[in-house]
């Protein structure tokens, strides 16, 4: 055996803007860390403010390991860096956290570099990748409790024994966590993760990476909240854990706790009760995995609760559990010739429905799918509620075609939870009600918008809780409500542009931007906008006067974000002109 050469922090630039990073993270374990800085989209077209990283694993004991690999765009690089390390070679193992391509772009490379090196992953995993290699490889199928034995590293005499957990949803069908029991590392690839991409290996500075991880839990793991409680249980048998080794951003290792209790109690915020919607997607076919993530997205933000169900990989048993036990079913279309698993998941699907349930389709633009409205007169000859419209997809999704989805998310989540917003209204103390009522405010049309030509995505909102924050910088607040659409396009260092709305020229504009969008709907159609005048979105030609603003902070109330924008331009069109106020005779809606 080959001893590894000691760990130490290579930088490559070969290609702008595109790094490598190689560091010891624990005895006998180093990782290899590919740095994106400009990646600004992932998945369901969530925007990136700090670029992001894919990180993979090299752990030596008497045997070695390499845990994930790198996105495809790192190709060379990456292949280079790991050979700086180890003679691939000399690795026994390739433990595949789940197949996403952004972790195992580099697989197929492996193995051309070592075509004896055995595969460890989920029965499901090693389905996927039997198609995405198209050559035949050594495998060792797992799952919880199995465990992996690599023996000890003579030069530190560590015993690296691996135990694994399936955590299936987090946020791919196929995912599985490692754990080292000789080094107290955990390695969950996207669990726990976050878009972030800076020179420093771990949690260093926990506040200046804290909203991107909320950020990205709200994205890829609130969807699967229920997903995540049952891997935190999990979790909690296992011995001390020292680093959590995720597949983006920095390592874990400084703030453990206050990253698992975050997981704990957002998950369980969203996993209040038994009413769930079902969010069906196809892994792997077509784009239902990021159209499916869309829907759910967008449903959460109503406080809705979800589960995503994957009808190629869970069992007969539990999907006929989860089909009857949802309160609202959304399904793709499937492909016109589709294999026998595929075939009997649909049937079993429909053989769940009840005539209670809302129901809905969505295009998953696989190249062979059922037509949709073929699907969709099944579903209605079946006697379900249509939770909305057909979903269709006539090109490769964009921007518009991800906000549409998630705008028809929130709209079911807000039809589901209809009841509870009229129960909550009326829970007030009525003389709080009226005192709070009085509280006046003026109104403003707030827009935004995001991206250029057909991928151009924009909205727009009626508000009134807008109020000046700061003189130096000069900023503001706004009160945005979570299942606003318009909520996604206000991260952290995004635009929007506050319209002050004039006293005696309002009710038109008033009625436009109060009035229902359906999904996916131009929400300035008939209305005169100026382009190009401020960076956050249009400019209302009527508007007494704008704020451009850019999102510096976001602070998170029980129903609305509030967010804090510094005002970096401003105009008004009417110097005597005043500003239209709204008066509420009550303080629980709006």
């Amino acid at each position: 055996m080959t001893s590894m050469k000691p760990s130490t922090t290579i930088t490559t630039t070969k290609h702008p803007r595109l790094s490598l990073q190689s560091t010891a993270i624990g005895t006998d374990t180093t990782t290899i860390r590919s740095l994106d800085w400009d990646r600004s989209r992932f998945d369901i077209e969530f925007g990136l403010r700090n670029g992001t990283t894919y990180n993979s694993f090299l752990i030596r004991g008497k045997k070695s390991a390499l845990i994930d690999t790198s996105h495809i765009k790192f190709e060379k690089d990456w292949l280079s860096l790991l050979e700086e390390n180890i003679d691939p070679k000399e690795i026994d193992y390739l433990i595949v956290s789940h197949t996403e391509p952004d972790h195992s772009g580099l697989i197929g490379n492996v193995l051309n570099l070592n075509p004896q090196i055995q595969i460890v992953a989920s029965k499901v995993a090693i389905q996927f990748l039997e198609s995405q290699v198209h050559r035949d490889f050594k495998s060792i199928p797992v799952k919880s409790g199995h465990t992996l034995d690599l023996g000890i590293n003579p030069y530190s005499n560590i015993n690296h024994k691996f135990e694994f957990l399936s955590a299936p949803n987090l946020h791919w069908p196929d995912t599985i966590f490692s754990f080292d029991h000789g080094t107290g590392i955990l390695y969950t690839c996207d669990a726990f993760g976050l878009h972030y991409c800076s020179d420093q290996t771990f949690d260093d500075d926990s506040e200046a990476i804290a909203p991107d991880f909320r950020f990205y839990y709200d994205c890829l793991m609130g969807p699967n909240a229920r997903s995540v409680l049952q891997a935190l249980k999990r979790i909690d048998n296992l011995p001390t854990i020292n680093t959590i080794a995720v597949g983006h951003g920095p390592l874990l290792r400084n703030h453990l706790n206050l990253w698992i209790t975050n997981y704990r109690d957002w998950s369980k915020q969203k996993s209040k009760g038994e009413r769930y919607v079902a969010v069906c997607y196809l892994s792997q076919y077509g784009f239902c995995d990021s159209l499916s993530q869309a829907i759910a997205h967008g449903i959460n933000k109503a406080d809705a609760e979800v589960q995503l169900v994957d009808l190629r990989a869970t069992d007969t048993q539990e999907l006929s559990a989860l089909i009857s036990g949802a309160e609202a079913i959304i399904v793709p279309t499937w492909p016109s010739k589709a294999d026998a698993e595929i075939t009997n998941s649909i049937g079993t699907l429909l053989a769940g429905l009840n005539q209670k349930q809302w129901v809905a389709v969505y295009d998953a633009f696989g190249g062979n799918d059922e037509p949709i409205d073929t699907v969709a007169s099944q579903l209605r000859s079946l006697g379900q509620k249509e939770a909305f419209s057909p979903l269709r997809v006539k090109q490769v999704p964009d921007g518009n075609i991800y906000q549409r989805f998630e705008e028809a998310g929130t709209d079911l989540g807000q039809i589901l939870n209809k009841k509870k917003s009229i129960a909550a209204m009326k829970s007030l103390d009525g003389d709080l009600d009226k005192a709070l009522g009085r509280l006046s405010g003026g109104l403003y049309v707030v827009t935004a918008s995001q991206g250029k030509g057909i991928s151009k995505r924009s909205s727009a909102m009626i508000a009134s809780w807008v109020s000046q924050a700061s003189f130096k910088p000069p900023g503001l607040t706004v009160a945005v409500a979570k299942d606003r659409a318009i909520e996604t396009l206000m991260q952290i260092d995004d635009h929007f542009v506050v319209n002050i709305l004039k006293e005696d020229n309002y009710q038109t504009l008033l009625r436009h931007f109060l009035k229902r969008f359906p999904p996916g709907a131009d929400r300035f159609s008939g209305i005169n906008i100026l382009e190009d005048v401020a960076k956050g979105g249009p400019v209302l030609t009527d508007a007494l006067a704008f704020l451009d603003c850019r999102v510096a902070q976001r602070l998170e109330g029980p129903d609305h974000w509030i967010i804090y924008g510094i005002v970096e331009q401003g105009n008004v069109a009417d110097t005597e002109g005043l500003t239209a106020v709204h008066h509420r005779k009550v303080g629980n809606h709006y």
